[in-house]
């Protein structure tokens, strides 16, 4: 007689990858790392490194507009997903989420260029704190455990995804460059393909990744940045389920698996050790009053956890929106300041704006690191003390039903 297979218990590793932290971490190690060689004998090889050529382009150019249209890609299917299937399919379920992105965007390129109206040569960077890193908000979220209420933690990635799909938005309206139309057309008719890929119900991932390759092509040289490619090669990844077997997974599920681990694990830390790297010994200089450095932390530290609570009591106390459930106001004010993490978008944002210029570069590499560090200390405290481990806190129904965010 055969004895019973006994199961056993998931190795360290494992329950760390598919951990909803395990991603946070893996982005927050890449930017200490890149900290740590950046002010070590390392130094000078580090910078050198950046703008070593592998095929005729930096590695610096190939992590920012190859691999991170890779990242575009996926926060594309999240977007799609979510606003056709998930938590944000209803318009009341994105109601709040969405005002509380816009209050959120809004505030922090104000205060950003209030700070820089007396230099108009960095006016350009307003955008640069207006975003939220949605692995590293949420990666801190998932550490507190059970001290935030899962309605929370639904309502922080529902105004992340939409604060992304703003973030992509701005860059592809205010931070295009000199528009050429020969690629403009070849990219229209590859994207005229992936829709009628999508119209006919092609299955197969394959012919949806050869055309997004040469749609990347085409866009790298029209003067968008080319990442964009990757929200539109998103947007034509068929959603409908593809057949009759209902366990039977659509072409957009499979694609965001399989590129999730990626992202989480190679892209994004590629992308944090490339760009977070700063010398302080060589930045002294941009200590006193740089306005990029300071309306970057400003914006991102005080802009954003205001324009969000601000928006967010606002919609309540106009019954246009109903309170997160089992959240008291404090917990909510917590999630508010993690909302002032910026760092994945706000450094690439930044480097669209200021790629060209060191100085500025390392203003705005110290004024993200600064304003999410400090998002980061105080959303903790304010999550710790918000409430007992169940999450503790009165509250309303909410719009957003608390729940897993994959589906």
């Amino acid at each position: 007689m055969a004895l019973p297979r006994i199961a056993r218990p998931a190795s360290t590793l494992r329950r760390f990858l598919e951990s909803e932290a395990a991603g946070g971490l893996a982005l927050m190690a890449s930017a200490a790392l890149a900290l740590g060689v950046a002010n070590s004998p390392w130094a000078e090889d580090y910078h050198s490194l950046q703008h070593d050529s592998v095929g005729g382009l930096s590695l610096l150019h190939w992590v920012n507009d190859c691999l991170m249209a890779v990242f575009f890609l996926l926060v594309g299917l999240e977007i799609k997903r979510e606003l056709l299937a998930g938590h944000l399919r209803e318009w009341e379920d994105r109601l709040l989420p969405g005002a509380a992105a816009l209050g959120g965007m809004i505030a922090p390129a104000l205060v950003y260029l209030a700070i820089n109206s007396s230099s108009p040569h960095t006016l350009r960077g307003w955008a640069i704190p207006s975003a939220t890193d949605i692995a590293f908000a949420l990666g801190v979220l998932a550490l507190l455990g059970k001290r935030a209420p899962a309605s929370l933690k639904v309502f922080l990635t529902a105004l992340a995804i939409l604060d992304d799909l703003g973030a992509i938005l701005i860059i592809g309206v205010f931070y295009a460059g000199e528009l050429s139309a020969k690629p403009i057309a070849a990219a229209g008719v590859t994207l005229f393909l992936l829709l009628g890929l999508n119209l006919f119900s092609v299955k197969r991932l394959a012919p949806y990744l050869a055309l997004g390759a040469a749609l990347w092509f085409f866009v790298e040289h029209t003067g968008v940045h080319a990442t964009l490619a990757g929200v539109l090669l998103a947007a034509a990844i068929p959603l409908r389920q593809p057949g009759p077997d209902p366990g039977e997974t659509t072409p957009l599920h499979r694609l965001e698996n399989a590129l999730e681990k990626w992202v989480a694990f190679a892209i994004l830390p590629l992308f944090g050790f490339f760009n977070a790297g700063v010398t302080i010994a060589d930045a002294s200089v941009t200590f006193a009053g740089a306005p990029v450095m300071i309306g970057v932390a400003a914006g991102l530290f005080f802009g954003k956890q205001l324009g969000v609570f601000a928006t967010i009591a606002l919609m309540i106390a106009a019954r246009l929106a109903s309170r997160p459930s089992r959240a008291s106001w404090r917990q909510i004010y917590g999630v508010c300041a993690l909302c002032g993490v910026g760092f994945t978008m706000s450094l690439f944002i930044g480097d669209i704006a200021f790629g060209g210029d060191d100085l500025l570069m390392t203003q705005v590499k110290l004024g993200v690191l600064a304003g999410s560090f400090l998002s980061i200390l105080l959303g903790v405290f304010l999550l710790r003390a918000g409430g007992n481990k169940q999450g503790g806190g009165a509250g309303n129904s909410s719009a957003v039903a608390p729940g897993n965010v994959k589906q």
